[in-house]
């Protein structure tokens, strides 16, 4: 079987974002490379129009390069194997591959298989949602995990001592790696979906909901975090850069969503925000 292969070279803090946008030209396996990363689909099944859209969109702010042939088919987890190095986060959070031994202990460890997956914890975004959700109080509290990807970060929720995560993705092997990292994490109290935001229903709101997506869709489905949010609950979101705050804020403000903090690494940011009320 032979495979369409995108390769792709770009600035280190832009790889993330590209993927989850390629992905939406239906590319659906990806792999980080020295100058940016490869994306693979079975022969010729992505939408040209929307790569096209996509180069053209983040060519003004990145050297971008964009190049497709074909390849036969392999073992892309091998290949992940070659290249994955353990993460640390503030000297408290370890997410490993299950080949790894660490050096040490740490207060919290994650184990995970990311298959291609998004969130493997090297790209800044995941690591400020992890720093953050070190700070906020999840024990005995509902939360959301938008987007989920690999599920590390509905995983660190169900470390810190949240009740119940319902987590949701709209990529199918989003779902499957997830539910994957899941288990070997042996957190049973999430519960992971495939679908949009808007697509779901929910039965409770939450005391905690996290959204590391993108700016774009952050701000399409604010209202739908909002709606879902309990008063005084807390909403924590990165995907975006540090010049995208205010943008976010004003949105937040219009749905009774005030700042709590804010935080920056490379550029990336991470915001929390509180909704009003009791």
């Amino acid at each position: 079987m032979f495979y369409s292969r995108l390769q792709v070279i770009c600035d280190p803090d832009f790889s993330e974002i590209l993927m989850a946008e390629i992905a939406e030209a239906g590319f659906d396996t990806f792999m980080e490379t020295e100058k940016g990363f490869e994306a693979y689909t079975e022969q010729n099944r992505y939408d040209k129009q929307k790569l096209q859209e996509i180069k053209e969109k983040y060519r003004p702010l990145t050297n971008l390069v964009f190049y497709v042939d074909k390849v036969e088919k392999k073992n892309w987890n091998e290949e992940w194997e070659k290249n994955y190095e353990p993460i640390v986060v503030e000297d408290t959070i370890i997410i490993r591959a299950h080949f790894h031994t660490p050096a040490r202990q740490y207060p919290y460890e994650i184990i995970i298989t990311p298959k291609m997956s998004f969130g493997t914890g090297h790209h800044q975004t995941t690591h400020l949602m992890l720093k953050a959700q070190l700070g906020i109080d999840h024990q005995q509290k509902k939360v959301m995990d938008a987007g989920t990807g690999t599920a590390v970060l509905a995983i660190m929720a169900s470390k810190l001592g949240a009740t119940q995560v319902e987590a949701f993705d709209v990529d199918s092997w989003s779902v499957e790696n997830g539910n994957e990292n899941v288990a070997v994490n042996h957190c049973s109290n999430i519960n992971i979906r495939q679908g949009k935001i808007s697509e779901l229903t929910f039965t409770e709101p939450f005391g905690i909901i996290l959204a590391n997506i993108n700016r774009n869709i952050l701000l399409g489905e604010m209202d739908y975090y909002a709606r879902h949010l309990k008063p005084g609950g807390k909403l924590l979101l990165s995907g975006f850069y540090e010049s995208d705050i205010p943008e976010l804020l004003t949105k937040a403000q219009l749905l009774n969503l005030q700042m709590v903090s804010t935080d920056t690494r490379d550029n990336w940011a991470c915001m929390l925000v509180e909704k009003n009320g009791q």
